[in-house]
């Protein structure tokens, strides 16, 4: 169908979308950077894998606990500045501050003095992350009203968050460079300083720029306060229990553990393939290759990628966008059979633009569509408008599962037999290791495609419940 003309006071200003987007982009500099540096935890700061493991997982229970506390929290706040500016702000200080300080850690320190001291900032950033990102992906959803509006904010800003996938694999490099650090450990401490300042300062930008809808006239908003903290815990499980009976949200929330856990799971792959496939376990011979592949992963995702998707969206709708985009990253993950050629290392750039489609494709429109699933709510429930708890509820899906893929990766690898102490790995562990990064992500991504095609919020559906919700509040 043709695209309505999206009213001007639906169009979110350029300006507005650049501060939007260079908080997306701080919320995957964060985790991306604490990524690589975790491996530093054993490779340079002698951590247990066993603790380090403890380490990564604790402040994910934690996360599964606070991410709909704060959510419900942003939805009910009433301040003169909005429901999630003040959050941001104060978020990107803690983030950025708590990030530096946590990767000051001393080679000479106990295993276990830097196992509590790293234990403790971590849940502290933890919680000063999620005071950061649940409101700003609420006010991501609130910007505007508008169904392909939406969808050009969200491809917006998720261009702008892949720089930080172009910058992060780098880290690596740079890290064990020897001329600008006297070791991993000094490189890690001061990096960590380089990037906490970078993510503060863009942090603040959407809480500064960004205007969120008129939050004055919102009903029903519960009081927050400690008087009233166990009607409010009451409030949150009520609102979980609401946004589960939502059933476009729950395909939103299964298609994307789908995805991202197929994809997660084999995402370190790639690094064992290109060094002890292409290249016989010979570090030096593998050189910046993985790091390439990952900057030019994230290139064609902003570049190519993100902009296809978008104009699939307004053309075709928002799902079969997703259906299409989806497809083609699984001919992308099943031409990495070819692409990771011994002979040939150029090849292993053939499968990028294909798989790019999928995670590319996944967050600018899975954004997009929980923004519409938002205003189904409203119908539904009433005020207050709960995008805060809505995007809490499918980040922990996310999160849940990047943690459980992270598990299962490290199980695929064991079951394979591969063997980290050795340069030479057996044939048929490669040739498994192999067939499992090429189908997981496949099976995964195929599954997500049969989820997804129940999803009903087509665009005539979703304008048709905001005329519903023009008419209900008395608005012209």
């Amino acid at each position: 169908m043709a695209n309505p003309h999206t009213a001007d006071r639906d169009r979110v200003p350029l300006g507005q979308k650049a501060a939007y987007g260079s908080g997306t982009l701080t919320l995957n500099l964060l985790p991306a950077a604490l990524g690589v540096f975790a491996a530093f935890l054993i490779i340079e700061f002698g951590m247990d894998p066993l603790l380090a493991g403890l380490l990564g997982a604790i402040p994910r229970l934690l996360d599964a606990i606070t991410d709909p506390i704060m959510g419900f929290i942003t939805d009910n706040t009433k301040s003169r500045w909005g429901r999630r500016r003040p959050y941001i702000f104060i978020g990107a200080i803690l983030s950025g501050v708590i990030f530096a300080l946590l990767w000051q850690l001393d080679t000479g320190n106990s295993q276990t003095y830097n196992f509590w001291y790293f234990l403790i900032l971590s849940l502290m950033f933890t919680l000063g992350n999620t005071m950061y990102a649940t409101p700003l992906v609420g006010l991501g959803y609130e910007l505007t009203s508008d169904y392909n509006e939406r969808t050009h904010l969200m491809a917006f800003s998720q261009f702008v968050g892949q720089f930080a996938w172009m910058f992060v694999p780098w880290l690596w490099v740079l890290v064990a460079n020897e001329n600008w650090f006297d070791s991993a450990a000094e490189g890690v401490r001061e990096l960590a300083i380089y990037v906490a300042i970078a993510c503060t300062t863009l942090g603040l930008l959407p809480a500064i720029f960004c205007r969120g809808i008129d939050s004055s006239h919102i009903e029903n908003r519960k009081e927050i306060s400690f008087k009233e903290m166990a009607n409010n815990f009451i409030e949150v499980f009520r609102g979980i229990g609401q946004a589960f009976r939502n059933i476009p949200f729950v395909r939103l929330c299964a298609a994307t553990f789908l995805i991202f856990n197929g994809f997660q799971m084999v995402a370190s792959f790639a690094f064992f393939i290109i060094l002890y496939h292409m290249f016989g376990g010979d570090y030096g011979a593998a050189g910046n290759w993985p790091a390439w592949f990952g900057t030019i992963s994230a290139v064609v995702t902003a570049f190519l990628v993100i902009p296809i998707v978008s104009w699939m969206a307004d053309r075709w709708g928002k799902r079969n966008a997703f259906i299409i985009s989806t497809c083609l990253s699984i001919v992308g993950y099943l031409l990495k059979w070819w692409g990771f050629n011994p002979e040939n290392p150029w090849m292993i750039f053939m499968p990028i633009p294909l798989i790019s489609f999928g995670i590319g494709g996944l967050f600018t429109l899975m954004m997009s569509m929980t923004a519409d699933v938002c205003d189904l709510d409203e119908l539904r429930n009433g005020m207050p408008r709960k995008e805060g708890t809505f995007g809490a509820i499918y980040w922990l899906m996310v999160k849940l599962g990047q943690a459980l893929a992270i598990f299962l990766g490290g199980l695929v690898l064991k079951l394979v037999g591969f063997d980290g102490s050795v340069q030479i790995q057996a044939t048929d562990t490669m040739t498994q290791l192999r067939l499992a990064d090429m189908f997981i992500p496949a099976a995964t991504a195929a599954m997500a495609i049969i989820v997804m095609l129940g999803y009903n919020i087509t665009e005539k559906r979703a304008r048709e419940i905001k005329a519903q919700l023009v008419e209900r509040r008395g608005e012209l």
